[in-house]
């Protein structure tokens, strides 16, 4: 059959940060190169980062430098960070975010004209360059206006469908579809980058958009490469439960930065109980007389609401489940009482109109009603740190879809920086495997009639289950069996359930044409979001301790165990119910000098 077809050097699927970062390097050398996206240009999941991007620049605190980040990085990642990636990130932050700035971005400033920083959990200074509370918008306003400015060609509203060899084994290219007219189109490439972005929505509370359904994890899965750390999912801790018309937005880590604290059904400021002996006060009689004392002794820390994100999210959970938190299952956070409503609106603009304007909430009055809210993956797909090769000849991978550079937990601000960093080395690595390139893609023909036979089957049932009926289920169970705290015996109902999962979508009934069918869209997604939600279930299965964003209730402490390697998956049939293969993959050995660097600052 005839379709539309488009040849390329390089094909980047995703337009966030990393994808359009990745464009710009490819298209600055010379190379011929297409964005495509499953939503509009602009439109991407960055746009939602609020808070800033981390990089070591010292503006605010001269003693910061990419030591003290790798060791954050690292710390924050319990140890399963591939160390090379967290190095890389630490060193070359400073230089993609000054690369922003000769770009456009228009960052916040100090008193003295630097790129402002701030405060972020995990982070042992204030390193965090943004622009107020809207930062990823920016970002991507900036890389934006300079992909388009290039003339590299962007196909929005196209999903893609699979991932396609040649007869030689190397990713060649993609089949998909226009989501407008639902007509097939097929993409030839010498290298594909995969910037895809995360795969929350298949969790029933989350602040992912609508495109997170993890269709570049399950492409590289089916494609032969590995998914490492899946099992390690980031639950912000700050995510809106109530009003339902903001539920799963997040309230970004700005508002504690900028003096927000969290708060109990009982108004105890209840983040001391959550922080060493040594740094807080027992006999503190009020919050005042806490306060003062813990910044009288705390040597600079930061307050106990900017622990590690993990650390947030597991307190609040403890408070909601002994029977101290709001009535809709959350906490609180209030900024009102603490800070002036002019500096509230000054440093969190967004912050401010969109509680006010979506949910009639005043966050200079009223507390906001928050609790933990599926938001980041850290696992993704296993790359070279130096390349962002994976193993699949021609296929790359950066940004949120990637594995290993956050290991157990990301730091707040290090998405945004993971993007720039390895955005752009994806583009040196693609670029580069062109180069050494023989030869000319050619499309394994059969594969791409199977793939399109494949997405059309639902139209031709006469009987079968209404997608949405699958997407609610999966997500309440996933939110139930694979959320924030697990144990043994849910993880192996969710095995169960996942499989029931799998013969159900083999059953979807899709209505009406092809042409912006949102139901045929979601029958298109849901083979992805079991098999990524499959590698999360098996790695939590695994995993018997609490490690970042992996907390076991049976298992509740870190082992020594599990320290040493990932948990890698991979399918060797190339469906999407294709059997998943779990084994353990070591983690890479680390110079004795970045080894001395994590000893140090105790």
């Amino acid at each position: 059959m005839n379709y539309e077809h488009h040849d390329y050097d390089v094909l980047i699927i995703g337009a966030g940060g990393a994808g359009l970062r990745a464009a710009i390097e490819v298209q600055q050398r010379g190379l011929k190169v297409a964005v495509i996206t499953k939503s509009l240009l602009g439109k991407a999941h960055t746009v939602m980062a609020e808070g800033g991007m981390a990089a070591a620049m010292g503006n605010v605190y001269s003693e910061d430098n990419w030591q003290v980040h790798f060791r954050d990085t690292m710390r924050g990642g319990k140890y399963l960070n591939n160390y090379r990636m967290a190095e890389l990130h630490a060193k070359e932050a400073p230089e993609r975010v000054l690369e922003l700035e000769q770009w456009g971005a228009l960052f916040d400033r100090t008193k003295d004209g630097k790129i402002s920083q701030r405060d972020f959990g995990g982070h042992r200074y204030a390193r965090l360059a943004h622009v107020g509370d809207r930062t990823g918008l920016e970002l991507i306003r900036t890389l934006q206006q300079k992909v388009v400015s290039m003339g590299t060609d962007v196909f929005m509203e196209h999903k893609v469908l699979k991932l396609i060899h040649d007869h030689e084994g190397r990713v060649a290219g993609c089949v998909a579809y226009q989501r407008a007219t639902g007509e097939f189109v097929t993409f030839a490439a010498k290298a594909v980058v995969l910037a895809t972005g995360g795969a929350g929505r298949s969790w029933k509370f989350t602040s992912n958009s609508w495109e997170g359904t993890g269709d570049g994890h399950a492409m590289a899965l089916w494609a032969g490469a590995q998914l490492i750390d899946m099992e390690c999912i980031q639950f912000h801790p700050t995510g809106m439960v109530w009003p339902l018309s903001v539920r799963g937005l997040l309230v970004t880590e700005g508002v504690r930065g900028d003096g927000g604290v969290l708060r109990n059904s009982e108004g105890r400021r209840f983040m001391f109980d959550y922080v060493a002996e040594m740094f807080r006060d027992e006999t503190a009689d009020s919050e005042e007389e806490a306060d003062k004392w813990y910044d009288d002794h705390s040597a600079g820390r930061r307050p106990p609401e900017l622990l590690p994100r993990d650390e947030v999210a597991r307190a609040i959970n403890t408070e909601v489940k002994a029977g101290r938190g709001s009535p809709h299952g959350g906490v609180y956070l209030d900024i009102g009482s603490r800070r002036s409503a002019e500096f509230i609106r000054r440093r969190l603009p967004s912050m401010y109109h969109q509680f006010m304007e979506l949910a009639g909430v005043d966050i200079t009055k009223e507390s906001m009603e928050i609790g933990p809210t599926c938001h980041y993956i850290m696992g993704g797909v296993k790359v070279d740190a130096d390349t962002a090769a994976t193993s699949v000849d021609g296929l790359f991978a950066a940004g949120e879809v990637a594995g290993g550079m956050h290991g157990a937990n990301r730091l707040g601000g290090n998405s945004l920086s993971d993007l720039i960093v390895f955005g752009r080395r994806a583009g040196v690595g693609a670029a580069d495997f062109v180069a050494a390139y023989a030869g000319v893609p050619q499309l394994d023909e059969a594969a791409v009639e199977a793939a399109i036979a494949e997405s059309l089957v639902p139209f031709e049932r006469e009987e079968g289950e209404n997608p949405y009926d699958i997407q609610r289920d999966l997500q309440e169970m996933m939110q139930s069996n694979v959320g924030i705290i697990r144990t043994r015996s849910e993880l192996d109902e969710a095995i169960t359930h996942l499989e029931g999962f799998t013969e159900r979508v083999k059953n979807i009934k899709v209505k009406g044409g092809r042409a912006y069918n949102p139901g045929w869209n979601l029958a298109t997604d849901l083979p992805a979001m079991i098999s990524v939600s499959k590698c999360v279930a098996r790695g939590a299965i695994l995993r018997e301790e609490s490690r970042g964003g992996h907390t076991r209730e049976d298992f509740p402490q870190a082992s020594p165990d599990f320290a040493t390697f990932n948990f890698a998956h991979s399918t060797h049939g190339g469906s999407w119910d294709s059997e998943i293969v779990t084994e353990r993959s070591a983690l890479l050995e680390m110079p004795v000098e970045l080894k001395a660097l994590l000893e140090e600052g105790h």
